[in-house]
Parts: C-alpha cells; sequence; structure tokens
C-alpha cells in the first residue's frame, strides 16, 4: 500500500511557474504525475524511478518540466515552467502498482488526492 499527498497547485498566470510537492509512503519504484482537465481523459505527464532516478516525460511539456524527488525526504516534486493555459488541469501523484495504469514503462495504481492547476493568459 503507497499513500500519497500533493501539494502545491495553485494560479498562476502564462508564462509563470509552480512547484508541485508529492509525500509518498510505502514501498514503489515508479512515480510520477498524472493530469485531468474537465471533459478530457486523464493522462500520463512524467515519471521517475526511484532507485535509477531515470525519467520519462509527456511531449507536451518536455523541456517546460522538471520532475525530481529527494528520497530522504521521500518527496517527489514536479517544477513546471512557461506554464500555458492548456496546462490547467487537477495533477495528480501516482505510484505504482501492478495490474494498473500504463505510463512510462511503469503500472500505476496509487493515487493522490490530486491538487489544482490554473493558468491563465
Amino acid at each position: 500500500q503507497v499513500q500519497l499527498v500533493e501539494s502545491g497547485g495553485g494560479s498562476v498566470q502564462a508564462g509563470g511557474s509552480l512547484r508541485l510537492s508529492c509525500v509518498a509512503s510505502g514501498y514503489y519504484n515508479c512515480i510520477g504525475w498524472f493530469r485531468q482537465a474537465p471533459g478530457k481523459e486523464r493522462e500520463g505527464v512524467a515519471r521517475i524511478l526511484r532507485f535509477s532516478g531515470n525519467t520519462y516525460y509527456a511531449d507536451s511539456v518536455k523541456g517546460r518540466f522538471t520532475i525530481s524527488q529527494d528520497n530522504a525526504k521521500n518527496t517527489m516534486y514536479l517544477q513546471m515552467s512557461s506554464l500555458k493555459p492548456e496546462d490547467s488541469a487537477m495533477y495528480y501523484c501516482a505510484a505504482q502498482k501492478y495490474g494498473g495504469r500504463r505510463y512510462g514503462g511503469c503500472e500505476f495504481g496509487y493515487w493522490g488526492q490530486g491538487t489544482q492547476v490554473t493558468v491563465s493568459s
């Protein structure tokens, strides 16, 4: 069982930056971020492997978002820069669970409650 608690969402103007945090408890290797905008399907944003640090990004965020982690604090981060209105969504932290949703070579089945990101033009 993995428990996840996100923080750091908010409202920002286009071109601005936000940093999301996710504190995780339990055992996992893959951890990452997904997002879901109203009327759209949930999509993968980025993921990182806990032990190797390998990262994977959606094409839409490459060069703008950076995923990182502090294993000593069991915390993962998503630094978001050059934000666009189309980045507005509920962002969810997710952790590995076999048989779950596939993304970036991992399967995700544990989810946080989500944190809202709103980018205005």
